[in-house]
């Protein structure tokens, strides 16, 4: 039987190594198990090849089958939907409760899984975890797929012998996220397509009926109003026909723009710099400020409740958050929350001086460090939040229906009286 080497945890949490022999790498888990150690690394010890070039009998032969199957994925470019990684996880934490081992369960999630990235990916989780290693060391090396605020959880389950548990609170908060984000995209949906639509007929318009009444215009030879001349220089620039040198159409420039200044933004946050400026701007914004507010806050404040929660140690649950706020003030403002944790001082207070936070929340997180149910409070505060959340969604909606109808009619209303002051001009000469 080939031998194992491994590392593992005794109960007082010290670091044991040894080696064991075994029939698997499951089986030699299982060993080490039953010496009351957790594992956290089992590795099968390298046998040389003989001189006739033989394989190492026994379970190598299987590994070297893994490691091959992982070899031979193909180079892809992006990363993985957390739709996906959301699924994969509460299926994972259903077939982990119904007690299946997790090369098994692997297993299965793999058949399951359509061709691609993440199916490739589950496929070398799987090749690693049979060779002994870890699945929190086998996913961590997927950044693609499992960031670190994923792989710190399922170190802590396995740490703590209760990874169906961390599983089953991973997928809880993973679905609570992606609810929240589906609901902020669902509500942006309407507008966007109605502001789409409405900018397509206006441009529309300015190309093609109003050089038609251009050409009405030319013929009465009288002056124009000051609205129809602008009206008229507009629907010429937007069509190239402004100057005679002109490179380009407007049009052009009016559908490009956005994109540009979408790519200019990402760019931006890219550096310290521009990435401070634009959060910062953003959360002065009326609605639109209190909307980022609230929704950076619900995550982060769900996100720390649920590494506390799972085990993680209150250093690394602050740095894995700020991490994952998205937002550069709330990143700078947890910083200050870390240095001061790490002095024993409190957690909320560096949080109140940044003013960042309503002081009912500050004195939420305060009671919550003093009962030390500090995991449970950061639960609270993202579930009341994220009620905040849907209100304010619910109410920019219904604020910018009415003034999409206004900006609309106001464009409109300035196309129509710009066309018919010179008629109407025209008909007071004649008479």
């Amino acid at each position: 039987m080939p031998t194992f080497v491994y590392e593992a945890l005794n109960e007082s949490g010290k670091t044991q190594k040894g080696q064991v022999t075994a029939s698997s790498s499951e089986d030699a888990i299982a060993r080490v198990r039953s010496q009351g150690f957790f594992p956290t690394s089992v590795r099968e010890q390298k046998v040389k090849k003989g001189k006739k070039g033989k394989a190492p009998t026994g379970d190598s032969t299987s590994n070297t089958g893994e490691t091959k199957k992982s070899l031979n994925l193909s180079i892809t470019i992006g990363g993985v939907s957390n739709k996906l990684v959301t699924a994969f996880t509460r299926q994972l934490s259903t077939l982990q409760d119904a007690g299946l081992p997790i090369l098994r369960s692997l297993s299965i999630l793999e058949q399951q899984q359509r061709p691609g990235l993440f199916k490739q990916i589950i496929q070398g989780v799987h090749g690693d975890v049979s060779n002994g290693t870890t699945l929190s060391d086998a996913m961590s090396t997927r950044p693609k797929a499992f960031d670190k605020l994923y792989c710190k959880m399922i170190t802590a389950g396995e740490v703590g012998g209760v990874l169906d548990v961390i599983l089953s609170r991973l997928a809880e908060f993973m679905e609570k996220a992606q609810k929240l984000k589906a609901k902020i995209i669902g509500a942006m949906i309407y507008p966007a397509v109605v502001i789409t639509v409405a900018c397509v007929i206006v441009l529309g318009i300015m190309l093609f009926i109003v050089p038609s009444f251009e050409k009405i215009f030319d013929d009465f030879d009288s002056k124009m109003p000051a609205l129809t001349v602008f009206l008229i220089s507009s629907s010429k620039w937007l069509g190239g026909r402004l100057y005679p040198d002109q490179v380009l159409p407007g049009a052009v420039y009016v559908i490009v723009s956005p994109i540009f200044f979408i790519l200019f933004l990402k760019m931006a946050r890219k550096t310290t710099i521009g990435l401070a400026i634009i959060d910062n701007i953003t959360l002065k914004l009326p609605v639109l400020g209190q909307l980022v507010a609230k929704t950076t806050i619900a995550r982060f404040t769900r996100t720390l409740g649920t590494l506390i929660n799972a085990g993680v140690p209150i250093l690394d649950a602050i740095t894995i958050t700020r991490e994952t706020t998205g937002n550069y003030v709330y990143n700078k403002a947890l910083g200050a929350v870390h240095d001061s944790v790490r002095q024993g001082e409190s957690f909320a207070e560096p949080l109140g001086k940044a003013n960042i936070c309503d002081p009912i929340m500050v004195n939420m997180i305060d009671v919550g460090e003093e009962t030390g149910d500090l995991d449970k409070m950061m639960t609270r505060i993202a579930d009341n939040y994220e009620e905040d959340v849907d209100i304010l969604v619910t109410g920019l909606v219904s604020m910018l229906e009415p003034l999409m109808v206004v900006f609309l009619g106001l464009i409109v209303g300035f196309i129509v009286i710009s066309l018919f002051l010179p008629m109407v001009a025209l008909i007071q000469t004649m008479m």
